[in-house]
């Protein structure tokens, strides 16, 4: 966890109405899942007309923070926000922060799963392609409180695609320790909390772990 605010509602557990700082469904859809067994009701920035600020930042927490301020300030209640990416060794971390931007604006993964591919090739880099996913959570208060919680899963790059479950690189990125790529995991298996309190799988859920652990 990062950030400091000393707002007494800060301090409170998540409760009633949150909003996912996020037009991605894709996303929406993991936060709901993650949310549903604690009774927050999750309202996302797109079903309430938010606008989606500029990513300006030069990091996963600084683009996540950006997001969860401005709906917060936007809609008057707490919101959550995501930042995350696929960092791919050989390429020096590439996309990271731009691996939506990568798909283009028509959020195409399918053509941005073929650039990593290609620029792998390129660089005539030899398998196994190690690759991470990163996830930083941000939660934001109206009144300017801002936690951070940071989640990583290692793994390694795959192709070509396998699966058509989950959504953005998944089909492409095999976790350690596992066969299948999170393209071909239900998600329970990807982001399930294990009940033992045993770290989750996914990098997201990972984050959310830290996050529940302190406000849920």
């Amino acid at each position: 966890m990062s950030g400091e605010a000393s707002s007494a509602e800060k301090r409170a557990r998540l409760s009633g109405r949150l909003v996912a700082a996020t037009h991605n469904s894709g996303k929406l859809r993991e936060i709901r899942e993650l949310m549903k067994p604690y009774g927050v009701n999750v309202v996302s920035a797109a079903e309430l007309n938010l606008a989606e600020p500029e990513e300006t930042g030069s990091t996963f927490r600084d683009n996540a923070a950006l997001k969860a301020e401005a709906a917060a300030r936007a809609s008057g209640i707490v919101a959550l926000a995501d930042d995350s990416g696929l960092c791919v060794e050989a390429l020096g971390g590439a996309p990271g922060i731009y691996s939506a931007r990568w798909a283009g604006g028509g959020k195409d993964f399918g053509a941005a799963m073929a650039r990593v591919e290609r620029e792998l090739e390129a660089l005539a880099a030899p398998p196994p392609w190690r690759a991470s996913f990163v996830s930083v959570l941000a939660l934001a208060w109206p009144d300017g409180a801002l936690e951070t919680f940071e989640g990583r899963v290692d793994g390694a790059l795959v192709f070509p695609p396998r699966g058509t479950a989950g959504f953005g690189y998944d089909p492409i990125f095999r976790p350690d320790g596992h066969d299948r790529t999170f393209g071909e995991m239900g998600p329970e298996e990807k982001h399930g909390i294990p009940a033992d309190g045993s770290l989750a799988l996914s990098h997201r859920a990972r984050a959310f772990q830290k996050l529940s652990r302190e406000r849920l």
